[in-house]
Order: C-alpha cells, then structure tokens, then sequence
C-alpha cells in the first residue's frame, strides 16, 4: 500500500498549511495557509502562485460535481463557493438563525450532497478571528436538497471527514477527544456514530484531515504523522513526518502521490493504491 520512496519535500516556508485538493483536469493542487490568509496553486509541473488573497484565513477545501471549489473560511464563518468568474457564493453561514462557529473540512458526495464540520477553532487565534461564538455546540452538517441539516452536535473538536468509497458511511475526526467516529448515513440523518477507532502513538499531532484510498483504506492525521487503518479499522501503520500533520490529498495524472500539509511544508509520498478524485 505505501510505497518505499521516501517523504519529498515539495515547497515550505509557510505558517500553517491546510485543505489540499488536487484538480485532475487543471492538473493541479490548491491548499490554505490559515494564519496568512491565503490559498496557493501548485501546478503540475512545480509551479507556485497565489490562488487567493485574502482568503479570509480560509481552511478545508474541496470540488462540486461541476468543479467549482468549495472552501470554508474561518474569519467569516461561511462555507463558500466559487463561481467560473471567480466570484464567490456564500452556501451556508447560518444554522437555526445564528452564525456557524467556523465551518472547518468539507467533502462532496457523488449525488452533489455537501457535508461539513464546524468546530470553534476559527474564533480564536492564531487560526481565526477572536470573537463570541453564538452556537453553544459544535456540529457537523449536510446541505442538498432539504436544505442545510444539523446530523449530530455530539463532537467536541468535530474537524476532518470523509466519506467511505460506497459513501454509506461518514467518518469524522473528532480532535479532543483523539480519536475518529463512524456514522450511517440515511434519509433522515444519520445512525451509529461509535467510535471507530482512536488514534494513538508517539510524537505531536491529532486525528484531523482524513481520507480513503481507493482500496478503502482510512488515512489519517495523528500522532507522529499519517496513520493508516484498513476498512476494518485495523491498524496499518503509520507514514512519518517530521513536522505536524493537519491534512493530505492524491494529486497527480496517477493519483499515487499523497500531497501533505504539515505546519510549514508541503510534503510529497508515493502510494501504491490510488487515492479518488475530488471529481
């Protein structure tokens, strides 16, 4: 599954990076710096340019199904989108007539179904604006048709998530708490929501961005690096890198190469199962 290569270092200098997401057509990876409030395009070809500033110390990012890309900004609070003319479309802001906390990690499903985390983080420094929350809890959310619905309030730091490759299930990393929940998705809502597996080990990190390979194999951010667990949640093993790890994503033609966000750096590791396309 992991190949022998060893970690590359692609590109540093940065303050806090966040929200890779790799564009197969562009051929390209876009990721956050938080506390810069800024997004940078890396192409293909190792090309570094501004994507967007300010970004209103934006942090996870993904595409819709039209490749648009969706981004959730800590200082505004705002899941937003991003049009062909490069305007940009506020999806959600509010739940229940007061404002999100700081909409965190988002991921896209294949009928279009928007689900995202909104933990605190964002209204306090040094990765948001310091300010008044004005929802007691912390939640994770889906936006389709019904409308923006609360599917649980039951997670302390609710931050990465991920949709399982049949996408029956939602995992979400739950930071404070270390360890990641499994939820069943339904027409109503969701089910389950037990604890899936806790992420452990030496070396500074928690459980943050997540994603699955092809092969349905969870990774995770964590103690030490990237931790590996297989669709049983059996522990694989663990990817190390020398600094801390907030979240990852397949990039390249052969959607081999995990593109890792940790602290300063951009970091590059060869797999040997392919990651799946935002699109």
């Amino acid at each position: 599954m992991v190949a022998d290569e060893p970690l590359h270092r692609v590109v540093t200098g940065f303050r806090f990076l966040e929200g890779p997401v790799w564009h197969p057509v562009e051929r390209s990876l876009v990721f956050s710096d938080i506390p810069a409030a800024r997004m940078s395009r890396l192409s293909a070809e190792g090309e570094l340019s501004v994507f967007r500033d300010p970004s209103h110390m934006a942090n996870g990012n993904t595409y819709d199904r039209q490749g648009r890309l969706l981004t959730c900004e800590h200082a505004t609070s705002r899941l937003v989108r991003q049009e062909a003319d490069g305007s940009l479309v506020t999806l959600a802001d509010r739940y229940d007539g007061k404002e999100l906390n700081s909409p965190n990690d988002v991921v896209v499903a294949r009928d279009g179904t928007i689900f995202f985390t909104d933990p605190s983080y964002g209204r306090a420094a040094p990765y948001g604006v310091p300010r008044p929350r004005e929802l007691q809890f912390c939640g994770v959310y889906r936006l389709g048709e019904r409308g923006l619905e609360l599917l649980t309030d039951d997670l302390e730091g609710p931050n990465g998530l991920c949709l399982s490759v049949d996408e029956r299930f939602l995992f979400v990393a739950d930071t404070e708490r270390m360890h990641i929940r499994r939820f069943e998705l339904t027409t109503g809502g969701v089910t389950g929501g037990e604890v899936w597996v806790q992420t452990t080990g030496t070396g500074p990190g928690e459980p943050d961005g997540l994603k699955v390979d092809s092969a349905g194999n969870l990774f995770s951010c964590g103690p030490g690096g990237i931790h590996v667990f297989d669709p049983a949640g059996r522990d694989l093993g663990v990817i190390r890198v020398p600094e801390v790890t907030a979240n990852f994503t397949w990039g390249d033609d052969d959607m081999c190469s995990l593109y890792i966000c940790a602290s300063t750096t951009l970091y590059r590791f060869r797999t040997r199962v392919p990651g799946i396309r935002a699109l």
